[in-house]
């Protein structure tokens, strides 16, 4: 039997650059394409968190506030609520979904460098050098990863229920198009 999302839990909706930490009464969504979203989820305090990050980095000095449409800035989100409720990276369970492609011109590459972590820095498109740093910076922090759903083509609609630590994910992805009369 399936377990479902905790009933009484309130929705928050992440956009692209939004983080959330918070308890059992949360329930996080997000829609993802070539973005990344980390999901963290302490199974005795019974607290986690999100973030929809859309790029690695700033690329230059980050500014006063941290921004987390990038990478080392939200996992910088991430270790400042762990270090607050008391706990420590190696206490949580971590997955990682998106990183898709969307766009069906750039896909040989893409098809190549689905899912790998450590493909020599090759990457010239945003969804790998996204999941690239996802696993660089996990590691960097000492975090383990529990699950992951990387990678392919189209988005993905998930939901984070922290009063369960499970994330449900559906992959839509890009289908070809049929051609009337198009011959191979």
């Amino acid at each position: 039997m399936k377990k479902m999302p905790h009933p009484h839990a309130m929705d928050i909706f992440l956009q692209p650059g939004d983080f959330y930490f918070g308890d059992k009464s949360i329930r996080i969504r997000t829609i993802l394409g070539s973005c990344i979203s980390i999901t963290m989820w302490h199974p005795q305090r019974i607290i986690g968190g999100m973030c929809h990050y859309m790029l690695p980095s700033r690329g230059v000095s980050a500014g006063k506030q941290l921004d987390g449409r990038y990478a080392d800035e939200a996992l910088q989100m991430f270790m400042h609520e762990i270090r607050a409720a008391g706990t420590w990276p190696d206490e949580y369970q971590v997955k990682l979904f998106g990183g898709g492609n969307m766009f069906r011109h750039i896909g040989k590459e893409e098809a190549v460098q689905q899912g790998t972590k450590s493909n020599g820095g090759a990457c010239r498109d945003v969804p790998c050098r996204n999941r690239q740093i996802a696993y660089k910076l996990l590691q960097h922090y000492g975090f383990s990863l529990t699950a992951e759903h990387l990678g392919g083509s189209g988005h993905r609609q998930l939901m984070f229920d922290i009063a369960s630590g499970h994330a449900w994910v559906r992959h839509n992805a890009l289908v070809k198009k049929n051609t009337v009369g198009a011959s191979s």
